[in-house]
């Protein structure tokens, strides 16, 4: 009827049922195609929640380190704002400020750290907020199979162990992390940068992703227009530094920033098949940092560089850029960046797992290699599970742990490169094209 509302037909099927439709004629296809990641991922975050509960409940606590942490804050919170006279059980306070305020909100809400279950269910709060994080990610980049979630999920004790059963520091610059990759997806560059800042100034482990971070801001926002938010995150460390640096600059700077800091032999997972003496060598220390710089120069210039873009175009004005970059690159780079830093770090504890486990699946499923099948996928983040599980490491979970580093970092240095730079325009620039540079 003309003018009037038009009224639907007694035969046609809602929409909500007909996405149930093709949900129910896809079934078999739910775990496989990317569209769905968001289905499975919700009904994993659910999961998740019991799953902590139980893990809280039935499985005992381990004291490691959080005594020392609430030792370390309950020193500040004395008054003490010496870091070399800052201390807990387990050696000397070497993180920086961030930690000392976080973990000393934790302080009070535990009761002065006494109610190690509060605790806990604090850290499966942190666990659940950097699922969320992680899976929007996966979600917006639509890289991963969504049946590869089990494994960032159920499939991963050690995880958990490091989140709610050992309450470490780790999993909070993490999640911090996560936070502002999701920002600097949305765009939110300064915002991002501060939450950042902050997951620096809470582990310095955050840095492996600095080398990235810089490479996508200068391609965002050329050189001139990256300093302010350099700045941005150096002032934030000079904020929450500052009682420390009044009391005592070098004390601050060289315990919360010591990148000479000496690990223990028997701690380490990634180095056991060495002699002891070779991997506390400061000479094996310093090839080991050569060939990660070596590492992130090449990538950047072979990998991360649009072919046929000089690395000065980087430099130049934001509004020159030719293609701006898009997500599933920003969190390559960021990514890539961090795994080539565990790759060649001088040692890698137990709890560091957690600084590059929800990013292993993004990585091998980026790589360039067809004929690395799902299968062989799964066993390599199998494989480096079991590395990361055997206690006391082993020479052969080492060596399997650097096997499967090797076929990944391989896999990304094969990755088909970024499009090629459009040529650059010929036409005579038009007047209103002169006003606008």
């Amino acid at each position: 009827m003309a003018g009037g509302v038009r009224r639907k037909s007694p035969g046609a099927p809602s929409p909500l049922w007909g996405k149930l439709h093709a949900l129910w004629q896809d079934k078999h296809l739910v775990l496989f195609k990317t569209e769905y990641t968001l289905l499975v991922v919700s009904v994993l975050w659910f999961l998740e929640i019991g799953f902590n509960a139980w893990v809280i409940q039935k499985v005992a606590y381990t004291e490691i380190d959080w005594k020392a942490y609430m030792d370390e804050v309950e020193g500040v919170i004395n008054g003490t704002y010496d870091y070399t006279e800052l201390k807990g059980d387990t050696g000397p306070l070497v993180y920086p400020a961030g930690f000392v305020y976080i973990f000393t909100v934790l302080y009070y809400i535990t009761s002065h750290g006494v109610n190690i279950r509060l605790a806990q269910y604090l850290f499966a709060a942190f666990y659940l907020i950097t699922l969320l994080l992680v899976f929007r990610i996966y979600h917006r980049t639509k890289k991963v199979p969504p049946y590869v979630f089990f494994f960032v999920c159920c499939a991963s004790y050690r995880i958990h162990s490091i989140f709610v059963l050992r309450l470490f520091n780790d999993p909070v610059a993490m999640m911090l992390l996560f936070g502002a990759i999701n920002l600097f997806m949305d765009g939110n560059w300064t915002l991002g940068c501060g939450l950042y800042s902050l997951a620096v100034s809470v582990k310095m482990n955050v840095l492996l992703f600095a080398p990235g971070l810089l490479f996508l801001l200068i391609s965002e926002f050329g050189l001139i227009r990256t300093i302010p938010k350099l700045s941005l995150c150096a002032g934030i460390q000079l904020l929450l530094g500052l009682p420390f640096l009044l009391e005592n600059p070098v004390g601050y700077m060289s315990r919360a920033f010591d990148l000479g800091r000496q690990f223990m032999f028997k701690w380490t997972v990634n180095w056991r098949f060495l002699p002891e003496w070779l991997f506390l060598d400061r000479y094996f220390h310093l090839i080991l940092l050569a060939s990660h710089l070596l590492a992130l120069l090449l990538f950047a210039l072979r990998r991360w560089k649009r072919p046929g873009e000089s690395i000065f175009d980087l430099l130049k004005d934001p509004s020159k850029r030719k293609t701006p970059a898009q997500k599933t690159t920003m969190v390559l780079i960021l990514f890539t960046s961090n795994f080539i830093g565990m790759c060649f770090s001088r040692s890698l504890h137990y709890q560091f797992y957690v600084w590059y486990f929800h990013t292993l699946p993004f990585l091998l499923w980026s790589g360039g290699v067809k004929k690395l099948a799902h299968l062989l996928r799964v066993l390599i983040l199998g494989l480096i599970e079991l590395s990361w599980n055997t206690y006391p490491s082993t020479i052969g979970s080492s060596a399997a742990l650097h096997v499967c580093h090797l076929i990944i970092l391989l896999c990304l240095w094969l990755a088909p490169p970024l499009p090629s730079a459009p040529p650059a325009e010929t036409e005579e620039p038009t007047p209103e094209k002169d006003k606008g540079q």
